[in-house]
């Protein structure tokens, strides 16, 4: 069995991430002694893995078992009512406990529910995708999708815990693995360059569920994460004009209208692999980027297997839902541009001509 690196992330309600193999034994110390009542939300396809955890939990806690429908169907406001009258029914007190079991739906759905109900639950993350290891089991964002757009509600949350059971990613299907690494890639490009050096110097084949170059990759990016939110937890804001929080929405202005013009049917990973060749145009347009950066942004997402291009919507409903992202201020548009590597700002009220030139330039490769 591999060693297990914990991840101390620090603040006002500080918690550990646990990487490594085999983990579920950790859950209970992770709980904690006064947790009576376990809820475990778990992404429905999962019914099978997830029960070697539901009968290890069962040994020491009262266990709810909730099947969620899979993907961005489980983040609505339906799925997380019929949780709230599941809690509720079953006598879940502020004592009690929240525990995720699976991938970044999961966790934003399961996170939000935790947050919500009693005005605020302890929750542990299992999340079982790369996506959700290193993106949305880390930092505290919870959030269900409307109508009008991508996680446009929810709430600061922080989890008592997260473990990364490299083990879970045995099972996982290779283009949802791959999707995974988008968040990675982007991670290289904002904070941490030797991300784009370990992706740029192993065969694509390699990097595999099991491969000692995917878990630094993966413990690499949950640093990064970490650097970040510990800073700005909120999202409030950076300073010496660094973007803060924000900079982890790298390529996710155009990646949210793109997965909402597709139904969802591009995966998150895939949409931010896009979304970022999107920004690292227009930061060019805009004088600040080498064209050699953005060939490189193709080059690097594109090499494990991700999407550079994208024509399939058009670039005026792509406009209309960018205007409703979270980092819109009033009728101004604000994208995480870099200037070089790792060197992160915010490009405010970019010019249209601008924004649809970028495009463009992904369109035209498609």
């Amino acid at each position: 069995m591999s060693e297990t690196t914990t991840l101390h992330v620090g603040g006002a309600a500080p918690y550990d991430v646990l990487v490594g193999h085999d983990l579920a034994d950790r859950l209970p110390v992770v709980l904690g002694e006064s947790v009576q009542r376990v809820a475990v939300l778990y992404s429905g396809e999962l019914a099978e893995q997830v029960q070697p955890l539901v009968d290890l939990l069962v040994e020491h806690y009262d266990v709810l078992a909730l099947g969620l429908p899979d993907g961005e169907r489980a983040k609505t406001a339906p799925v997380a009512s019929d949780c709230w009258e599941a809690l509720g029914e079953s006598g879940f007190t502020r004592s009690d406990a929240v525990v995720t079991f699976g991938g970044g739906a999961t966790t934003d759905l399961g996170g939000f529910v935790a947050a919500t109900w009693l005005r605020g639950v302890r929750v542990v993350h299992v999340p079982t995708t790369v996506l959700a290891m290193v993106d949305a089991a880390v930092g505290g964002k919870t959030g269900i999708n409307t109508g009008a757009g991508k996680n446009l509600v929810g709430s600061f949350h922080e989890p008592a815990g997260v473990l990364c059971d490299l083990s879970l990613l045995s099972t996982l299907p290779r283009d949802e693995f791959v999707a995974g690494l988008g968040e990675v890639v982007k991670c290289g490009f904002i904070a941490d360059p030797a991300i784009l050096d370990l992706v740029e110097g192993t065969e694509p084949e390699a990097l595999t569920a099991d491969s000692d170059v995917t878990r630094e990759l993966i413990e690499r990016a949950i640093r990064v994460k970490i650097d970040v939110v510990v800073d700005d937890l909120k999202e409030t804001g950076g300073v010496d004009g660094h973007p803060g929080r924000e900079v982890l929405n790298y390529g996710h202005t155009l990646a949210h209208a793109i997965e909402r013009a597709s139904g969802y049917a591009v995966r998150h990973g895939e949409a931010v692999a896009i979304g970022a060749v999107y920004v690292a145009e227009l930061a060019a347009r805009a004088g600040s980027l080498d064209p050699a950066l953005v060939e490189r942004h193709r080059a690097a997402f594109g090499r494990v297997g991700l999407p550079t291009t994208y024509a399939d919507a058009s670039f005026e409903d792509l406009l209309d839902a960018m205007r409703v992202d979270k980092k819109t201020r009033g009728n101004q548009l604000r994208f995480v541009v870099l200037d070089d590597l790792a060197t992160p700002r915010i490009l405010a009220g970019p010019s249209e001509h601008d924004l649809r030139a970028a495009y463009d330039a992904l369109a035209s490769r498609a």
